[in-house]
């Protein structure tokens, strides 16, 4: 009987999907640092954090159309507009929606989302886009034992480790960072302390949608989007965050690292069962260790 049934652990490269999958990780932790970040500083959720990056996607599209530059060069334009944009939406709307019940910006977020989802299908249509970078997409480098990866996605992944030790500068060695922790721990001392949480709040997003913008351009590059893209990119970075353990942002990229290697698993079995197999190493996650892998723990 035991030989009737396929050994798919014979069968499997393990040195290219541990490799693929780490690398795809890179880009999923990128998708979920604005939103670990929103969370973590103002406990908000947001639901429309997938089509922002969505978003953030179709303006670097216009950049590279109108303009003719590279499309990382469009993140000179998109980056500062996604933090204009975090700015004015966390001052102007989401600031009201906080308090003690998380359903407010639950709701208001999700509003945000179908807002931008049915503006983008008007604007642009249903088409899929991509922005192209050239030869650089096909690049590989062949490493020992005749594995190929792909140059793409190793630029991806440092981009990834910057961005995260960026932030964690940020957060750890800056006056401003200082501030930032205050008044996650404590909004209301930190007030009373002369720190003005709206304005900390709208720069907290402002950030996050920046990271967002960068998130997007890679995403942009590494695979095609339509408008309704949004929805699945926000499940990947949930997955992420809620893996690594909420708070932590560099178990952000421990989740995004676990989420990416579950679904090279899980495609190189069957392409069928790349998405499927990242969801399940999810649930058997939350299960195990219901906090994450690495929950933040206070100072």
């Amino acid at each position: 009987m035991r030989g009737l049934v396929p050994s798919y652990s014979n069968r499997l490269n393990w040195p290219s999907i541990l490799i693929q999958g780490t690398l795809l990780g890179g880009l999923y932790a990128l998708f979920a640092i604005g939103l670990s970040l929103a969370f973590g500083i103002m406990r908000l959720v947001n639901i429309a954090h997938g089509d922002l990056i969505t978003l953030a996607a179709f303006a670097a599209l216009v950049v590279v159309q109108t303009t003719d530059v590279h499309p990382l060069a469009s993140l000179a334009v998109v980056i500062p507009v996604m933090f204009g944009l975090g700015y004015l939406l966390q001052r102007g709307l989401l600031n009201y929606t906080l308090g003690s019940s998380i359903l407010p910006p639950l709701l208001v977020t999700f509003g945000l989302s179908v807002i931008i989802q049915n503006v983008l299908l008007e604007v642009f249509g249903a088409d899929t886009r991509r922005l192209n970078v050239g030869p650089i997409e096909t690049a590989s480098v062949t490493l020992p034992g005749g594995i190929a990866v792909g140059v793409m996605p190793m630029l991806v992944f440092a981009i990834a480790i910057a961005s995260l030790g960026g932030l964690h500068f940020l957060l750890y060695r800056t006056r401003l960072g200082r501030a930032f922790r205050a008044t996650s721990d404590d909004a209301g001392t930190a007030e009373l302390m002369g720190i003005d949480n709206r304005h900390l709040y709208a720069l907290a997003m402002g950030i996050a949608l920046a990271f967002t913008a960068l998130a997007a351009v890679l995403f942009g590059i590494r695979t095609s989007f339509d408008p309704s893209s949004g929805p699945i990119r926000l499940i990947f970075a949930f997955e992420a965050v809620i893996i690594g353990g909420l708070g932590n942002l560099w178990g952000t990229l421990i989740g995004g690292i676990v989420l990416g290697i579950a679904q090279s698993i899980g495609a190189s079995i069957s392409m069928t069962w790349q998405i499927l197999a990242g969801h399940i190493a999810f649930i058997i996650i939350l299960v195990v260790r219901p906090n994450g892998l690495f929950p933040r723990i206070k100072d």
